[in-house]
């Protein structure tokens, strides 16, 4: 399974439009790919708050309109990143989308964990409360999730627990905690016993340097690759079958007790 994860710069001097056609044709441009990723709020910025409820789209709109297109055109699975989504109560969320490729608009995830403490996305945007995986052809599983989400484990234990082999988490991480970043990726793919597919925006907007290090990892913890602070697009291949083995080798998922029911005890000898 061929997986490329566009490392986005989100410049504020870039209009929406110009950005949303520049993204779409780096996307026809993974056409030997089976998944594409691109990151967190690249139409607008992730701390870029002020354009969160002047940007809002509905799930239909002019975002998944390109990406939908741009899916297509390169024949492939597209996780498009979030977007501020508008919902039809005039809610804002912070919204991934993935397209078949056929250009099909096949799942949403909203955003469970908003960042900023009372401010900013947390603030203007509401919170997600579902979880969702996707299965793809082949069998492979889908985990989403985004940014903020990564520093929430309970989260990907019931990711893992719904089948998920693939944790994809696109990101605005800034680069003052880039240490976390790939640390925290890391771990979630060593505790899930899954790839681990996260993918952050580059340059600067709201005054913020974002993180960029883009990272792909297997289910052991090794990284297969990992971006810079530049524009990038990472190319991995990985093995779906690998997440099985991984957990029939080293069976650590099925010694889990907190949060599951208790085991029944064994009958005493007779």
């Amino acid at each position: 399974m061929r997986v490329s994860l566009i490392q986005i710069d989100v410049d504020p001097a870039e209009p929406v439009e110009a950005r949303r056609e520049r993204v779409a044709e780096l996307v026809r441009g993974q056409t030997g790919s089976d998944l594409v990723v691109l990151p967190e709020l690249w139409t607008v910025g992730a701390f870029a708050a002020d354009l969160f409820t002047t940007e809002a789209e509905p799930v239909d709109g002019r975002t998944a309109e390109v990406m939908s297109a741009a899916a297509l055109d390169a024949g492939v699975w597209l996780h498009a990143g979030s977007i501020p989504e508008r919902a039809s109560d005039g809610a804002i969320y912070n919204t991934s989308l993935l397209f078949s490729p056929d250009g099909e608009l096949r799942h949403t995830y909203r955003k469970i964990h908003r960042f900023g403490f009372d401010t900013g996305e947390a603030a203007l945007m509401s919170a997600g409360e579902t979880i969702v995986t996707a299965e793809l052809p082949g069998g492979a599983v889908l985990g989403l999730a985004t940014c903020y989400d990564l520093r929430f484990p309970e989260l990907f234990r019931l990711l893992v627990d719904a089948g998920a082999g693939i944790l994809v988490i696109p990101a605005g991480w800034p680069e003052r905690r880039r240490e976390h970043w790939t640390l925290l990726a890391r771990a979630r793919a060593v505790e899930s016993q899954a790839y681990v597919l996260a993918v952050g925006t580059a340059g600067t907007h709201a005054g913020l340097r974002l993180a960029g290090h883009t990272i792909a990892v297997d289910p052991w913890g090794a990284v297969l690759a990992e971006a810079g602070h530049d524009e990038a697009v990472l190319t991995v291949d990985l093995d779906p079958a690998l997440v099985a083995k991984t957990r029939a080798d080293f069976p650590v998922l099925r010694d889990r007790l907190l949060g599951l029911p208790t085991p029944p005890r064994p009958a005493p000898p007779r």
